[in-house]
């Protein structure tokens, strides 16, 4: 039976009398790499929120890698779930090289430094990333596209089994949009982890995930495979989208509004 490193179970969340998300439930297994999509309020950020912690559900579970997300201290948090938000919380002075370091955090003692071989893999991703000659450079003076990847490389080097993204290419400009999604399911895929990622454009999604989830009004509405057929596809997507076409495209389909 495959593992499921992702199990969100009849979760429901609300803001005051407001309610948010209602008995969303959805699994992702080793080395799966997922979109939520969905229109603007429709709880996708909230999801994510919820699923790491950081906002607190009414009902329902959520388990990564078979813990309970809701019952594990923050430590234990930052072994399991990293969380890439659509705006990052940093607005004091520090170096390019420190924020990737941050992702090292959760498996550090108090006060205890990173190692070298630690320090050595936070280059190597900047590598990956293209941005190891930012290293010496102060993270407020990036662009904001820059200050986004440095946020992603942070997070792949915590090395979790669930990797939660929230529109992490809001900022980059069409070539890097492209060269991020790639790099972020390269890495779902070779190191088994799984992935879910907000969107707001579903041609992306369609082009580098391998599952689509479609929330509409607090509620998982459809669910599929890109590599489904042409009318599966468009069934779904056209649920949270309307009238919409499917074109044929390098072996996957391109979404177009009808």
């Amino acid at each position: 039976m495959e593992q499921k490193l992702l199990n969100v179970n009849h979760l429901s969340v609300s803001y005051g009398n407001h309610s948010v998300l209602r008995d969303v439930g959805f699994s992702l297994g080793c080395g799966e790499f997922a979109a939520l999509l969905g229109l603007n309020g429709s709880g996708k950020t909230t999801l994510l929120r919820t699923i790491c912690g950081l906002k607190k559900a009414d009902s329902g579970g959520c388990f990564a890698a078979m813990k309970d997300i809701f019952r594990a201290h923050e430590k234990q948090r930052a072994h399991l779930i990293s969380y890439i938000p659509q705006r990052h919380s940093i607005v004091y002075d520090i170096s390019v090289t420190d924020v990737v370091l941050m992702g090292f955090n959760g498996r550090l003692r108090f006060y205890q430094q990173p190692g070298k071989e630690q320090i050595q893999r936070a280059f190597s991703t900047m590598e990956k990333l293209g941005i190891y000659t930012l290293r010496a450079e102060s993270f407020l003076r990036l662009s904001e596209g820059q200050k986004q990847l440095v946020i992603l490389a942070r997070s792949m080097v915590q090395d979790t089994p669930v990797m939660l993204l929230d529109e992490p290419d809001s900022a980059l400009d069409f070539v890097n949009r492209h060269k991020v999604l790639f790099k972020i399911r390269e890495i779902i895929h070779e190191d088994g982890r799984c992935g879910l990622i907000t969107l707001h454009d579903p041609n992306f999604a369609l082009q580098y995930c391998d599952r689509l989830l479609l929330l509409s009004e607090g509620n998982i509405c459809g669910e599929v495979n890109v590599k489904s057929n042409a009318s599966d596809i468009k069934n779904n997507l056209s649920k949270i989208y309307g009238r919409i076409e499917l074109l044929k495209y390098k072996g996957g389909y391109a979404m177009v509004k009808g």
